[in-house]
């Protein structure tokens, strides 16, 4: 078990918190709004000239996301498996084990289907989504731990996601896992090995981009989910309670046997915040990227569109619990 130590509590740190967690919530509130706009507006995120659609910059954006996300990464940020190797393989393993049987067993107790059910198992299949980040900061988690955790999960997704679609996604649509591979490898991998690379070589420029970069990847998301909703608004008018309703247990089953598990494996309370963030927040960049890439299924797609935008409230709400929760010096033990 490792020693905890609670954010200071200085005025700096306070406001810093206060404003981490407004940019959060005001996040939440744009997808949503974007999310409304692609529902009763989808004419603004389907038009078509000269070839151009507005589809086609759902992978550039994703890709953009990505590389920001690479722009933060270190190589300490890998040296941190070798340092608590127990601790990053209970974290992925509860990252790949929990969400995609989650979101299989979730499509069936909503009675999901075919394209629909296949989106909602893909997102439970992707790794941890980059604003987990910010979460766990402003959670009092592990902020290291959670960079780590992002980050093996990210690389090791070209693996995993296809084979956890193949088996338990392959009877709702076919699954090309080898199609699927190459595209994670393209989409996620190549931008943040080349965020990572920039780092190491160009560490000033690193430092300029990553400050640019954030609230530009934030209205990506926006705009990914907006026209997600519009290429599928039929079908999310026909599934939308069971859909929501599934993502939203989802996603909070995410939050509790992520934090469960760490508990079960004697880790402190601040180690298990992290781990219950880095479960139930999944990266919906990716999930859509691969509906519309591999899937060929703007229906595939709404499970990222609907789970994204209430994920991102849900943590935001959690967050903030926690945030007048820190955590005892070498207790593990939440202050009352």
């Amino acid at each position: 078990m490792h020693h905890t130590v609670s954010t200071p509590a200085g005025s700096g740190v306070g406001r810093a918190t206060a404003a981490a967690l407004a940019v959060q919530f005001g996040f939440a509130i744009a997808v949503i709004a974007c999310a409304a706009a692609g529902l009763f507006l989808p004419v603004l995120f389907t038009w078509r000239w000269r070839g151009f659609e507005p589809r086609q910059a759902i992978v550039p954006l994703v890709q953009f996301t990505m590389l920001g996300m690479g722009l933060t990464l270190t190589a300490a940020d890998f040296r941190r498996v070798l340092a608590t190797p127990g601790v990053v393989a209970l974290g992925v393993a509860a990252q790949f084990g929990i969400m995609p049987l989650a979101g299989w067993a979730f499509t069936r107790l909503f009675g999901l289907t075919g394209e629909v059910a296949a989106g909602l198992i893909l997102v439970g299949s992707c790794p941890g989504g980059v604003s987990s980040n910010v979460i766990a900061y402003v959670a009092r988690a592990n902020v290291p731990l959670s960079v780590t955790l992002t980050a093996c999960t990210t690389l090791l997704s070209p693996l995993v996601t296809p084979l956890a679609m193949r088996l338990l996604a392959g009877r709702d649509v076919p699954i090309e896992a080898g199609d699927m591979c190459r595209s994670i490898v393209w989409v996620i991998l190549a931008p943040v090995l080349a965020g990572l690379v920039i780092n190491a070589l160009a560490p000033g420029l690193a430092r300029r981009l990553s400050r640019v970069l954030p609230p530009v990847a934030m209205a990506s998301i926006g705009v990914i989910i907006a026209i997600t909703v519009a290429l599928a608004a039929a079908d999310l008018r026909r599934v939308g309670p069971p859909l929501v309703a599934a993502a939203v247990c989802h996603n909070a089953t995410g939050f509790l046997l992520g934090y469960a598990a760490a508990r079960a494996a004697r880790l402190d309370v601040r180690d298990a915040r992290t781990l219950s963030i880095e479960v139930g927040i999944q990266n919906g960049g990716m999930a859509t990227a691969l509906a519309l890439g591999p899937l060929h299924s703007p229906a595939a797609a709404l499970a990222a569109a609907v789970f994204g935008p209430w994920s991102a409230l849900a943590a935001a709400l959690l967050a903030a619990g926690w945030s007048i929760r820190p955590v005892r010096v070498g207790t593990g033990a939440p202050r009352a």
